[in-house]
Order: C-alpha cells, then sequence, then structure tokens
C-alpha cells in the first residue's frame, strides 16, 4: 500500500468514526504502528487531523475534512433525508443547491426521481395545433461542481453552474463572480447542508466565504429547505447563514430530539424527521 492509500484510509476511518488509534489503525491496514505514528504526523503537519498520545482525532468546530473523506458519515441518514425532500420538490421548479455531502444525495435523488423523460412544456396539443415543445423537469442551480458533474449528464435536468474559486474541500465554487451570477437568477426553492444548527443564531458553516454563498440562496429562493443529520443540532460552526425565520422547512433523520423539534416548530419551521 503506497503511502498516499495509506493516507486515504486513514481519513477515511476518521471520518467515520471521529478518532483513530495507532494500533487499531495498523491491524486494519496491516502495516507496522511506526508507520502509522508517521503518517498521523504528516497529516497534523498539514492540518488534516490532530494528533492525540496513541492517535488522532478531526479537529474542532473549525474544522471540515474534504468532502470524499465525510461522505461515509451518516450515509444512510442523508440517502433517506435525500429522499424526502426530492419529494417537496414539484416538477419545473428552479431548485438551488449548495455543496455538501447531503445536498450531494439531494441532488442524485432528484435525478432518479425525474427519471431519464422530459416533460411538455405546454398543454397536450389541440386537433391542428403544433406539437408542444418538451424541457426538463427541473432547473438546478448550483455552485458544487461535484452536484453539476453529476446531474450535467441528465438531460431532464437543466443545470446551470456558477462562476467562482473552486474551495477543494467541498468542490463548491465561491467569490464575487459566484454571487454575481446568483444576483441575477430567481429560485423556486433552495435545498441548503450545514454545518450547524442553533436555536438563537439559526444554520451555520464552517467557512465564511461558502456561508456568504448559502445565505444568497435563501435570498433568491421563495422557500428554504435546510437538510442536516440530526448530529449538527444545536452545533454551532464559525459563519452564520441566516436566522431560523428565513427556513421554511428543516428535513433530518429521526434522531433529532423531542426539544430540538420543538425549539424549530416554535419558530414556525416545518420539521421531517425521516
Amino acid at each position: 500500500m503506497s503511502k498516499h492509500e495509506r493516507w486515504s484510509a486513514l481519513l477515511e476511518l476518521l471520518a467515520a468514526g471521529g478518532r483513530l488509534e495507532v494500533e487499531e489503525a495498523a491491524t486494519t491496514l496491516e502495516v507496522s504502528a511506526a508507520t502509522i505514528r508517521r503518517d498521523l504526523d504528516e497529516l497534523a503537519e498539514q492540518q488534516m487531523l490532530v494528533r492525540t498520545r496513541g492517535g488522532a482525532i478531526a479537529h474542532g468546530v473549525s474544522y471540515e475534512l474534504p468532502l470524499r473523506y465525510k461522505s461515509s458519515r451518516h450515509a444512510s441518514e442523508k440517502q433517506r433525508i435525500a429522499a424526502a425532500v426530492a419529494d417537496l420538490v414539484a416538477d419545473g421548479e428552479v431548485v438551488g443547491l449548495n455543496g455538501g455531502t447531503t445536498t450531494t444525495e439531494v441532488a442524485r435523488a432528484l435525478a432518479l426521481r425525474t427519471g431519464s423523460g422530459l416533460r411538455d412544456t405546454a398543454t397536450a396539443p389541440t386537433a391542428g395545433s403544433v406539437p408542444a415543445p418538451v424541457g426538463p423537469v427541473l432547473t438546478v442551480v448550483t455552485n458544487a461542481l461535484n452536484i453539476a458533474g453529476e446531474l450535467a449528464v441528465r438531460p431532464q435536468i437543466k443545470i446551470v453552474v456558477t462562476g467562482g474559486v473552486a474551495r477543494p474541500q467541498t468542490y463548491e465554487l465561491v467569490g464575487p463572480l459566484t454571487m454575481g451570477v446568483l444576483n441575477e437568477v430567481v429560485l423556486d426553492v433552495v435545498v441548503l447542508g450545514v454545518d450547524g444548527v442553533d436555536p438563537d443564531l439559526g444554520v451555520m458553516a464552517h467557512q465564511e466565504d461558502e456561508a456568504s454563498v448559502s445565505r444568497l440562496f435563501a435570498e433568491r429562493a421563495h422557500r428554504v429547505i435546510v437538510v442536516t443529520d440530526s448530529s449538527k443540532m444545536g452545533k454551532r460552526a464559525f459563519a452564520r447563514i441566516c436566522g431560523l425565520d428565513r427556513i421554511d422547512v428543516v428535513v433530518t433523520d429521526s434522531a433529532i430530539s423531542a426539544e430540538a423539534t420543538g425549539r424549530l416548530t416554535d419558530a414556525g419551521i416545518k420539521v421531517i424527521a425521516v
């Protein structure tokens, strides 16, 4: 196993459990403990993890693993959340999606729900009339390169990608070019993945540039749906996106506490737990 393969495997293990022990990792990867210690030291130098006595842990609230290493966390919950969100989107709507593992699952669910056919954009033709044109079932506006890549090959979905500078951790485009495009569009609904949901501060992201883009997504949309697994309820992150008053629906998993559900409901938000 090469160093690159070991590092990827170690980060996958860290993403799944949040903590690594040297001896356990050495057994799993079938290498020496000394090799694991050296790998963890080098990953810590690159700020990919925090070294501890006997192992490593993920960074604190302001830290995020690259998207490809977070995909295994709460995977089944995110797939159920995505299926529930797909049912909230009507044919013909313009849907905004920011980046993240949960919104990526939403994009996949939307693609599967719409199938491979196109829809009529007008009423059925009458005798002697010109056949109605066909068009995409949905229009998706996103700043996430991975989502755009997955949906670009779906003829039933019109995909609009914002410009901007790419962040390698999340594949999201950010910056003035991103904001410029979003200022020129109107969305029926936006689906936002977030890093924290606080009953007082609202929803948050780890990075301020991503939070700014998500905030503008929310401002340009008629309806705002927040998607997150229950582990992020009550958590705070560095940058605020918007308050709870801007959110219409929260879709999460069934492990959400009654207290958290009550706080969101009291704020006028519909909570869907799957």
